[in-house]
């Protein structure tokens, strides 16, 4: 099962590895390809007049990288900071960009019949940057194009605020 499904297509709905990720009391998974590293979260600083999911830049090796906070981003509501709260570096179309997570659960492989096509929602997550549902054993995961997503129009701010 885990050599057919080794091929991976960026476009999410192929299958692929994942890594999961915890917003509140939901699972996401985004195509392991897009992260550089996984670092705890530590202090940012902050950049006036942003929209307030971009939590403010940090300097990593000498590369200023926006700190997106997908709770604030999807209205997940209240936002505690503790220790299994990480920020995923992602290496995104020539930008480097952090997100911040709940958490991260693992890294899995999910063939085309394990991913289902997203319905329509009318929820607070704007189902444009779901790719599918990947489900695994009794686990369901929403599969996001973190590309799509970082490079929407709504985050084009963070271009203007890194610079």
């Amino acid at each position: 099962m885990a050599t057919e499904a080794s091929a991976v297509n960026t476009s999410g709905s192929a299958g692929g590895e994942y890594l999961t990720f915890t917003l509140g009391k939901e699972e996401y998974g985004m195509d392991i390809l897009k992260v550089q590293e996984i670092r705890g979260y530590d202090a940012v600083t902050a950049i006036a007049n942003t929209p307030p999911f971009i939590k403010g830049v940090i300097n990593l090796r000498g590369i200023i990288v926006p700190i997106v906070d997908m709770r604030i981003k999807f209205n997940l509501g209240n936002v505690d900071y503790n220790e299994l709260t990480v920020v995923i570096i992602l290496s995104l179309s020539h930008r480097v960009v952090g997100v911040v997570v709940d958490s991260v659960s693992d890294v899995l492989t999910l063939t085309h019949e394990q991913i289902k096509a997203a319905p329509p929602l009318s929820a607070s997550l704007d189902t444009q940057y779901i790719t599918g549902l990947g489900t695994i054993d009794q686990r369901m995961l929403i599969l996001v194009d973190i590309e799509k997503l970082m490079s929407s129009r709504d985050m084009e701010l963070m271009d203007e605020a890194a610079v």
